[in-house]
């Protein structure tokens, strides 16, 4: 039996970090997936391959080890973690793919959670739905980087352009805000654990000014969201702009992602800003008209991906 499944990518809008001080959030699916398979091994060994990174590992997933065989680790600790919560232990072999930059802020870990859940639970015959889908990515989320948001692993399981209010409540735009965007992303991967932790620390150091910029960014995501329902593309890049200085303020910024920011704005973007953790990663602009000159302005130096929201989220099937 083969169970394969796939999930998409995000890219957050507005509310990272604040998100995680209950703070709202919006975020989409976009048009790059994590897609994996699972059949029997065929040996007595549990292997994970991920050709489009050159990776492979002999998987210990009772203990939650690995001994690699080719690459370098990264997205490995999420795949344990999905196998420890939801499979047997019997031998069996996984096989990533995905055209999701790793570590560029695209959301590739609850990408690949959400997809390694679904086709673990398509394997054993464990009925699932959205909802609990999503809520056990974010607990391998949690567990491999200490704090979590919840709003990634919903994108990828839902799809679609999502509003998460101040209580947790999702709410679906139903307009199509099919806005042309660029994102542009560093060879330096940001590492979303220790990007949280540094703000918490940050925070607990100076409460009485970082306090307010976050409940400040909260504001702005509500403002963004009715900018959205309007289709009111300046308003979303003005807010967009703004958003980038709040977090130059946490401290996530960096010289590689401000250089992407400045050099979209230069080239006729209406907004830009870094999308996801920060510390490296990726930057999002958003572009009606220009989207050539923007991903050649950006090119320059980094790398680029024209993408758009999808409203396609985890896709599961198995094949006998």
């Amino acid at each position: 039996m083969i169970a394969k499944a796939s999930a998409p990518a995000k890219t957050i809008l507005f509310g990272e970090h604040s998100v995680v001080y209950d703070e709202p959030a919006i975020a989409g699916a976009v048009n790059k997936r994590a897609y994996i398979t699972i059949r029997e091994s065929n040996n007595e060994k549990s292997i994970f391959k991920a050709p489009d990174i050159g990776f492979e590992a002999e998987l210990l997933s009772r203990q939650k080890k690995y001994i690699l065989t080719k690459g370098k680790p990264g997205i490995i600790r999420y795949i344990l973690e999905s196998l420890y919560r939801a499979h047997d232990h019997s031998p069996i072999e996984v096989t990533l793919s995905s055209n999701v930059p790793i570590g560029s802020g695209l959301g590739s870990s609850a990408a690949v959670t959400v997809a390694m859940l679904a086709a673990l639970y398509r394997y054993h015959n464990v009925r699932f739905n959205k909802k609990s889908l999503a809520h056990d990515a974010h607990m391998v989320e949690q567990a491999v980087q200490g704090v979590a948001s919840p709003l990634d692993t919903l994108v990828s399981t839902y799809g679609g352009l999502v509003y998460l209010s101040r209580n947790k409540k999702v709410e679906h735009f139903k307009v199509n805000f099919n806005a042309p965007f660029v994102v542009g992303y560093t060879t330096k991967h940001g590492n979303t654990g220790k990007m949280v932790k540094d703000v918490r620390n940050l925070k607990n150091r100076n409460p009485k000014i970082i306090n307010p910029v976050i409940t400040a960014m909260g504001n702005l995501t509500n403002y963004a969201k009715q900018a959205i329902l309007k289709k009111d593309f300046n308003k979303v890049g003005e807010l967009m702009n703004i958003n980038h200085g709040f977090l130059d303020v946490l401290g996530v910024n960096t010289l590689e992602l401000s250089r992407m920011v400045y050099n979209a704005r230069e080239a006729g973007a209406i907004g830009s800003k870094t999308t996801g953790a920060g510390g490296g990663g990726s930057i999002i602009a958003l572009c009606p008209g220009r989207v050539d000159e923007v991903a050649s302005a950006i090119a320059r130096d980094d790398n680029i991906l024209k993408i758009r929201f999808t409203k396609r989220g985890v896709s599961s099937r198995v094949y006998k």
